[in-house]
């Protein structure tokens, strides 16, 4: 019997190592959420403390993201991978002693929680650069598929959960020792992780026929703004790596905002709901994605993969444009539902576009792009969607959000001429004949 598409990727040790380890890790991620929160309220904080160190972690997510991308291109990704989980050990550790000692205070946590996101920073455009150098090219779409089914159910669902009840029964000091436990054995397992298999060439990643970086001129190394200045002029080079950011911009721009800010309101103004039901409307989501990305890992590559990505992402927002008028809980779960599923699917195939098209040598550079241009316009996204709460009714926000996007994405198709280039550069065939292709243009 054939093993399904979506477990392939399994049969490789090295991407058995890499995914348990990841799995702990986003598990422990989810259970820190919670267990920050309860630690700063134990240590006597309120709101404005509770967001400065939530905004800690952001800023060093934002700030060293860029970083992030040219370590994984020019640091061996294993190396960098395994840093970044012994760096989280010892600050989730330290943390963890301080409180369990009675000497912890609000800048421990916050310093905690800046560096694991830093680390962050570092950790995924490495992930990223390196499944290609141990799954075949075949794989990426199952492996990528997997891990963004895995993300909701253990950093959104399961983490904070047993992050709570651990809160409840015994105490935060406790949760964050649990924390640190996760990242113990994440750092153990990623120890495993095969020296030999990332010594192997990338499977199906078309090069431009230039140099990688840090070769060029006999060999010599290039600046950290060499480096980045490469990133940025491949990506304005790439009419569909660039069109694909300049939609997802707007899409964050349009639709974090009224998502995080202004839904509870449709919540509670709409359909006369709690938190809970907030709540209940976020995990909805969030099964869509999950199962969105299941789906997706369990077949090929579409041929036409830039177009099925793109309508995904832009139809999958249309059905946002009516939230605002909707009284009937099971129509707005439904629409949340559609959003999830949809944007799992675009986001599988985007994820596995970069690892097969962009040149090895950019791959971590080009990922860390792509994480900062979403993550620097979402608390924009946010500040501005109170505002315009004030002056304009919800039901409009969200029909500007629902539509806006829909109509971005045929632009974005068209500037970019992604039918023909994906004609132009199939991905369902062999990762030989890709690279015999590419060697020749």
């Amino acid at each position: 019997m054939p093993t399904p598409k979506a477990l392939r990727p399994f049969a490789h040790r090295e991407y058995r190592v890499l995914i348990a380890a990841l799995a702990i890790s986003i598990f422990g991620s989810g259970m820190w959420a919670v267990a920050m929160v309860y630690q700063v309220i134990q240590l006597g904080g309120g709101p404005l403390e509770l967001s400065l160190v939530a905004a800690a972690g952001s800023v060093g997510l934002v700030a060293f993201v860029l970083a992030g991308g040219i370590a994984a291109d020019r640091i061996p990704q294993r190396r960098l991978i395994i840093a970044v989980e012994g760096a989280n050990l010892a600050v989730i550790a330290t943390v963890s002693g301080l409180a369990m000692a009675g000497l912890l205070q609000l800048w421990h946590v916050a310093a905690g929680s800046f560096v694991l996101g830093v680390g962050a920073a570092f950790f995924f455009p490495a992930y990223s650069a390196i499944l290609p150098r141990i799954l075949p090219a075949q794989d990426l779409l199952a492996a990528n598929g997997m891990e963004g089914s895995m993300r909701p159910v253990l950093q959104q669902a399961a983490g904070p959960a047993v992050a709570g009840m651990v809160v409840a029964a015994l105490s935060p000091s406790h949760a964050v020792t649990a924390v640190a436990v996760c990242h113990l054995l994440a750092f153990i397992v990623l120890n495993f992780l095969g020296q030999h298999a990332l010594a192997a060439p990338v499977n199906g990643a078309e090069t431009d026929g230039r140099a990688p970086a840090g070769t060029e001129g006999g060999g010599g190394r290039t600046s950290f703004i060499d480096d980045l200045r490469e990133g940025i002029r491949y990506t304005l080079q790439t009419p569909w790596l660039l069109w694909t950011l300049i939609w997802a911009c707007i899409s964050v721009l349009f639709l974090i905002g009224p998502i995080e800010v202004l839904l509870p309101f449709v919540v509670r103004d709409q359909l006369a709901g709690d938190s809970r039901m907030f709540g209940f409307l976020l995990a909805i989501m969030g099964v869509g994605a999950a199962l969105g990305s299941l789906f997706t890992a369990s077949f090929r590559l579409p041929r036409r993969y830039l177009t099925v990505m793109m309508v995904s992402w832009g139809a999958g927002s249309l059905p946002l444009a009516a939230v605002g008028i909707m009284d009937n809980f099971w129509a707005i779960a439904a629409a949340l539902f559609v959003f999830g599923a949809t944007g799992s699917v675009g986001m599988v195939i985007w994820g596995t576009l970069l690892q097969r098209r962009v040149p090895a040598h950019l791959l971590g550079r080009v990922s860390s792009l792509d994480f900062f241009v979403s993550l620097a316009l979402m608390p924009v996204s946010m500040a501005l969607a109170g505002p315009a709460a004030e002056v304009l009714p919800l039901w409009l926000i969200f029909l500007v959000a629902g539509g806006v996007c829909p109509v971005m994405a045929v632009i974005a198709m068209a500037a970019a001429g992604m039918p023909d280039d994906e004609l132009a550069h199939p991905l369902d065939r062999s990762p030989e004949a890709e690279r015999t292709t590419a060697a020749g243009d």
